[in-house]
């Protein structure tokens, strides 16, 4: 049964080695952050510059494999309805919507609600770094640009991660518009048996 992480909110839990976390976009045109810890040594945690550099490639799909700091296998992707996600912005943050939403309501974005929920685990902010963050559209041009664009994610879309070790995993449901063709929506995640 999955669990539902409502608009502009995040958590956090625990998993196994061996374990799956299936991520569901339920409606269609949502990020979902993804940042994780060792369980037993929160020193070491997800790294964008290992992971790509490992996989040689800026495109994480099925059989792309996400890494710690400390250049250990922490996922491993195993299906992929949408191969389209990012690993090089970091989460929105209150500073993320002072700078590009300077009119709009500031929120604590996909950084302050993986910091509120990895408190419970007595993890620090600081921490909490560049996330692998799924389902979003990023795209970069000849001249190096940067753009957002709506996410390519329908309703239903998902993506499996194998967990490679024990781990504590925070996920939210991403508050920056730009990132979610500016419509805020649930984001869905189920933990499967290593069967």
């Amino acid at each position: 049964m999955s669990t539902t992480i409502k608009p502009r909110s995040g958590t956090a839990f625990t998993m196994k080695a061996g374990e799956k976390l299936k991520v569901i976009d339920p409606e269609g045109e949502q990020v979902a952050d993804l940042f994780c810890f060792n369980l037993h040594d929160t020193d070491e945690s997800l790294s964008g510059g290992r992971s790509l550099d490992y996989n040689e490639s800026v495109r994480f799909k099925k059989g792309g494999v996400l890494y710690s700091n400390l250049s250990n296998p922490m996922f491993e992707i195993i299906e992929d309805k949408v191969e389209d996600h990012d690993f090089l912005l970091t989460p929105c943050s209150v500073d993320t919507f002072k700078h590009f939403y300077p009119n709009e309501e500031v929120v604590p974005g996909c950084y302050g609600n993986l910091v509120n929920a990895f408190d419970k685990y007595n993890i620090p902010p600081h921490k909490v770094s560049t996330t692998f963050n799924i389902f979003m559209n990023v795209k970069i041009d000849e001249a190096g640009a940067i753009s957002v664009l709506p996410p390519t994610s329908k309703a239903g879309d998902y993506i499996v991660f194998e967990a490679k070790m024990d781990m504590i995993v925070g996920l939210t449901a991403c508050s920056a518009g730009q990132s979610n063709n500016f419509s805020y929506k649930p984001i869905q995640y189920e933990i499967l048996s290593g069967n």
